[in-house]
């Protein structure tokens, strides 16, 4: 046997060795983690869940009233996942007319970016008008056990640069969020005689104060969990990403449940999408004789990747199994803003509501499909385009033009700043407000943008965007990277090396805005190491560019 055999085979030997040692040290991990969380919340039968209804409290006409505001919020969903934007996923096979007929009844913002990478921050600018770096919301709040199962098993096969562990006593998990000082929309529409409810996804905390029900909202059915129907229902079909720690994580952690009001958790009676899309549609038919703020925050396409059976037989031309449970979700989530839409319009509403629609960032790398983000780069968990360049439409019918398209940056805040001033509901006048009303910009009433500049912070990654040009800094590895997006929207000619006069720029910027910001509410847990160009399912290469992301 040659030198080098022997050498290669001694590698396969270590390598396996490595591999079962991380299995068991993941398993033992793995099933502490599922064993706590079902003592932590245990989830009782199925309940009914009754809506309350009223008239206008003023008495208004219909055609006096203001304007409904339904915002619905995709969870994870990529630029691509969309057959409005020329994509779609499987190569444009699976249509999304639905979500794609509110840019074509009002405008699609074709510049218009997620507050964070990651979700809780950006539900934090939506529902205060303000960075979540303001008041401390930098860090995305992660549920006991996450980052410590990525301490504790170590780096993954495939991968080639360290998670760095920070060394720091973080706060309790229900405690990360959104300070009860901060003024909703919820809280602002209130005052204006707007019924709130709240329908999905929250994460911006559930004590002292900051649960739904505590920060505005009259009602509040909630995700308690994360599985949108029990791993072996006969009416699932799952997809485990074997490649993604954190996958087998929320399999061993995730339960089928939500909860109302504040009350105990209880399984849902239909596929979680399809179920939160019936209680939209009772809240809009319990609540069309007076004003009413509807946010719909849908799971999907977030992991874990479960679709219904039915969904996914309706898609036997994909072939691989992953595309087609994601695709297959996609599908739900179109079909139930269709159902919403057509209670809007079944109930004579369709005409006074204002229907905004977004996602709370760009499609994640871990699933495993290169192209949910396309043309972009980058996914989720990173500040490249595609971890915050993100789906943002807009549909009023008496007041917004149908078939616009708007070109300037703009942001998550923004939605507030809109839903209020439909509303009529002046903005708080006690605190620095990021927010503008585009409605002006859209209907031709404004000239100019509403943003010179726009700006993203997360602990290692940090990004500016001033006047068309966009800079991304990740430290470790101590790296800026610098675009002209006016020429190169999809950040591939860096130019942080020709042009240090706007480097410079850029840089100074970011550090002036960053000195009006408060410091983090929570520390970070862990950096960890994001490949900008290939999905999880692929492993690293020595020259690979990659960012690190604080959480």
């Amino acid at each position: 046997m040659t030198r080098g055999r022997k050498w290669t085979i001694a590698l396969v030997v270590v390598v396996a060795i490595g591999s079962l040692i991380y299995a068991k040290r993941e398993a033992i991990v793995l099933k502490l983690v599922g064993s706590m969380v079902k003592r932590r919340v245990p989830v009782g039968p199925y309940r009914e869940v009754t809506w309350s209804s009223g008239a206008d409290p003023q008495g208004r006409a219909p055609g006096e009233r203001p304007p409904n505001i339904v915002l619905i919020l995709a969870d994870d969903l990529g630029w691509n996942d969309l057959t409005f934007n020329g994509g779609g996923v499987a190569a444009g096979t699976v249509p999304t007319p639905h979500i794609d007929s509110i840019a074509a009844d009002g405008v699609s913002f074709l510049n218009g970016y997620a507050a964070n990478g990651t979700c809780a921050p950006s539900r934090a600018a939506l529902m205060s008008g303000r960075y979540g770096t303001r008041f401390g919301f930098e860090f995305t709040p992660t549920p006991p056990g996450m980052m410590q199962l990525a301490s504790l098993v170590g780096r993954p096969p495939g991968r080639l640069r360290e998670t760095i562990v920070h060394d720091a006593e973080s706060v309790p998990y229900d405690e990360m969020g959104m300070p009860a000082s901060e003024i909703t929309l919820a809280e602002l529409l209130s005052s204006r005689g707007y019924y709130t409810a709240h329908i999905g996804k929250w994460h911006l905390g559930r004590s002292k104060g900051m649960a739904p029900e505590d920060q505005g909202f009259d009602e509040s059915l909630l995700m308690a969990s994360g599985l949108y129907l029990p791993e072996d229902s006969p009416d699932v079909v799952n997809s485990k990403q074997d490649f993604d720690p954190i996958d087998r994580f929320l399999w061993a952690a995730m339960r089928f449940a939500v909860s109302f009001n504040g009350g105990e958790a209880f399984e849902p009676d239909a596929y979680l999408t399809d179920y939160f899309t019936d209680h939209a549609v009772e809240v809009i038919e319990a609540n069309k004789d007076r004003p009413f703020f509807l946010y719909l925050a849908h799971w999907a396409p977030h992991t874990p990747l479960q679709a219904t059976r039915e969904d996914y037989d309706a898609l036997s031309h994909i072939e691989r199994h992953r595309e087609r449970v994601y695709a297959a979700m996609i599908r739900a989530l179109d079909r139930g803003v269709g159902r919403v839409l057509d209670a809007l319009k079944r109930n004579g509403l369709e005409d006074n509501t204002l229907v905004l629609f977004t996602s709370d960032n760009g499609g994640a790398g871990y699933i495993g499909l290169p192209d949910v983000n396309r043309p972009f780069r980058g996914w989720k968990i990173t500040l490249f385009e595609g971890g915050i360049h993100v789906p943002y439409f807009a549909k009023w019918p008496a007041r917004i033009p149908a078939g616009g398209t708007f070109d300037a940056p703009v942001h998550h805040f923004d939605m507030y700043a809109t839903a209020a001033a439909a509303a009529a509901a002046p903005l708080p006048g006690d605190r620095k407000m990021d927010g503008v009303d585009l409605l002006p910009f859209v209907t031709g009433a404004a000239e100019g943008v509403p943003h010179r500049s726009l700006f993203w912070r997360s602990g290692a990654s940090q990004s500016a965007l001033v006047d068309g040009w966009k800079l991304d800094v990740s430290d470790p590895p101590g790296r800026r990277w610098l675009f002209d997006l006016e020429s190169d929207p999809y950040e591939r000619d860096d130019l942080a090396a020709k042009r240090p006069d706007k480097l410079a720029e850029l840089e100074a910027a970011l550090a002036e805005h960053n000195a009006d910001q408060a410091p983090p509410a929570w520390p970070a847990q862990i950096s960890t190491a994001i490949n900008l160009d290939k999905d999880l399912s692929k492993p690293d290469a020595p020259d690979d560019e990659y960012i690190y992301w604080s959480n």
